[in-house]
């Protein structure tokens, strides 16, 4: 996973942004459309096109059958029972395709996210909880109450709540800027050190929105992941009312938010791919 979102990251970095930064709503659209070419390309890649098509057809035939000779029982069942196996087919030749048509479309969704769907935390209010939850499958004998938080300046560290298997950190009232919270997992001088970034005030930018090794890493490619052998199995920053701690940006007049640009992806990225299948000739 790391692998994969540092790969990918590394390539979005730098191509997002082309238009200018106060543009992300055309990135947002340029790079749904994209995805839907995408999305055509690789299912007339992986899937059969003969196949489908001729299962279409089949269908099509069947339901002429179906109008043409409405006071034929026998024929109208059988017409039905073909119409139903022909459907069977051709759901079966889309399984595989669809599947392997939404890795493209999610890669370039989970980065979309990444950059536009959250705002950097407002500077100088609010209380905010740092949460570290412990593996205990790489950690079976970390004790909570050794770890600890190294805040820089400008983070206060107003309270430290330890249970059996997480320790909460309260933060109050960060300044602006790009800040590295350093956990110190363990005792002594052999502690594993993770660092956790928290992006507050300043310039909209892509935010370090969740630090984990878990699935939740693809969804939130903001920053590197854990480590498999981290005695942290995920490090989260949430806001008092135990939402987010990041606001949705704003996007003007398109939606924000992770629903948002989950909404405006695949309505623009599946109106290309339709719009578009005739022009790189693929049959759906």
């Amino acid at each position: 996973m790391n692998t994969f979102n540092a790969i990918l990251s590394s390539i979005f970095d730098v191509v997002f942004g082309w238009f200018g930064a106060a543009s992300a709503w055309i990135d947002i659209l340029f790079w749904s459309i994209l995805g839907g070419i995408v999305a055509l390309l690789v299912y007339k890649l992986v899937s059969n096109q003969a196949g489908i098509e001729r299962a279409k057809n089949g269908i099509k035939v069947h339901l002429l059958e179906i109008r043409l000779f409405p006071d034929d029982v026998l024929g109208v069942v059988t017409s039905t029972a073909k119409i139903l196996g022909k459907n069977a087919l051709y759901i079966g030749h889309n399984i595989v395709p669809m599947l392997v048509m939404f890795v493209p479309m999610m890669a370039i969704l989970f980065q979309l996210e990444a950059h536009y769907a959250f705002a950097p935390i407002e500077p100088g209010q609010g209380t905010y909880y740092l949460t570290v939850a412990i593996d205990r499958d790489a950690a079976p004998d970390l004790n909570t109450a050794d770890v600890r938080l190294e805040a820089p300046d400008g983070i206060t560290v107003a309270a430290r709540v330890p249970t059996p298997d997480e320790v909460v950190f309260q933060l109050r009232d960060p300044s602006a800027g790009d800040h590295v919270l350093k956990l110190h997992l363990g005792a002594g001088d052999n502690a594993e050190v993770v660092e956790k970034r928290m992006a507050v005030g300043g310039e909209l930018r892509k935010v370090p929105y969740m630090l984990t090794k878990g699935w939740e890493g693809y969804l939130y490619p903001g920053e590197g992941g854990l480590p498999s052998e981290s005695a942290a199995y995920s490090v989260s920053l949430e806001a008092s009312n135990g939402g987010p701690a990041y606001p949705d940006r704003d996007l003007g007049h398109m939606p924000g938010g992770e629903g948002g640009v989950l909404l405006t992806f695949f309505l623009v990225s599946i109106g290309a791919g339709l719009a578009l299948k005739g022009v790189f000739g693929v049959t759906l």
